[in-house]
């Protein structure tokens, strides 16, 4: 696969939006806000089947609100869903968020990851943490965002079928493209219940490894098919149920109505079947938000078919989920890819 026609950009530099993190290395958590201090249009798909989300039915496009302030990204399960509440009091401090006469009411869209068998248990992303989040996305220059254990990445983990002894550290990835005018980019956090592959490989990066001490990763479909032959796939709750989700922002310049917005969401949903093996479980709570911030001009953003936002939306978040991986450090005992050497081919 070549993207030679997509020139890489820093997702900060995308037009319209902020970013910033709230990170507890110690606990194991964090969150990661994107804020939109104008307003974006926003979309939702949601595939995995235990999410833990808000305002979710109001990207619906039959609905009236269709302007939003802020899409988090936490950890902390169905807890750091507290996060948002703290990005909208901050941003209602700021003026930021829907008109309703005597304040404004911020549109804040959330979904959360679940990492408390990872660190501390009790360690959650809170009201404070989303406060924080949003005042680093809004008072610090646009710059760099930071990459893999950090934010929302903090406690991510990859390949659970065998139990926590043989996961792998992941984190958080963001990439964007720009072409032409157009702008694309994908925040993500990579706590999936499956392994990461290249998607033009299909090589894992990361993933169950065979041995809690060694460097071989197995692949995960072939290793539930012989332990469904043989009768053996792990049901308890020590292995993962509940315990995942990749949860992930597409965001671009562009101009899209809320069905619009949700058809890039299903479309950049296929850089999940690309890149993690296998995806969209029971035990996932997959989910990804777009948001257009409108920035480029009307006549210009129409030049831009759908198919092609949905298509650089697929791409940037198929960089960002391996980036995910790669960007990780070893946390708490668990290496990440770069802490492991190569298995010989």
């Amino acid at each position: 696969m070549s993207d030679s026609l997509l020139a890489p950009m820093a997702v900060a530099q995308v037009d319209g939006f902020r970013f910033g993190h709230w990170t507890d290395l110690e606990g194991g958590t964090g969150c990661t806000v994107i804020v939109c201090p104008k307003g974006a249009t926003g979309g939702v798909d949601v595939r995995g089947g235990a999410p833990a989300s808000r305002e979710t039915d109001l990207l619906k496009p039959e609905e009236t609100v269709d302007q939003v302030n802020a899409v988090v990204l936490s950890g902390g399960s169905a807890f750091g869903l507290e996060a948002s509440s703290g990005a909208a009091r901050e941003l209602e401090r700021r003026g930021i968020g829907l008109p309703v006469g005597p304040t404004v009411v911020p549109i804040v869209c959330s979904a959360c990851l679940f990492d408390l068998a990872f660190g501390d248990p009790s360690a959650r992303p809170d009201v404070a943490a989303g406060e924080a989040a949003v005042s680093t996305a809004l008072d610090n220059e646009p710059g760099e965002l930071a990459e893999g254990t950090v934010g929302a990445g903090t406690g991510a983990t990859v390949g659970k079928l065998l139990g926590p002894d043989h996961v792998m550290k992941s984190g958080l990835g963001a990439r964007a493209f720009r072409l032409g005018e157009l702008q694309v980019g994908a925040v993500t956090a990579v706590n999936a219940c499956g392994n990461v592959v290249d998607p033009t490989s299909l090589k894992p990066i990361a993933g169950v490894r065979a041995t809690p001490e060694g460097a071989e990763i197995l692949d995960m479909e072939e290793l539930m098919l012989a332990q469904a032959a043989q009768m053996s796939m792990p049901l308890d709750a020590a292995h993962a149920p509940r315990q995942n989700t990749t949860i992930s922002c597409v965001i671009t310049n562009a101009r899209l109505t809320k069905v619009q917005a949700t058809k890039v969401a299903q479309m950049a949903a296929d850089a999940y079947a690309h890149c993690i093996r296998p995806t969209h479980t029971t035990n996932d709570g997959d989910t990804i938000f777009v948001l257009a911030s409108g920035e480029l001009a009307e006549e210009t953003s129409a030049a831009y078919p759908l198919d092609l936002i949905g298509l650089v939306a697929t791409r940037a978040l198929e960089a960002a989920v391996v980036a995910g991986v790669t960007e990780a450090g070893g946390l708490a005992g668990v290496p990440a890819a770069g802490d492991l050497e190569p298995t010989p081919a």
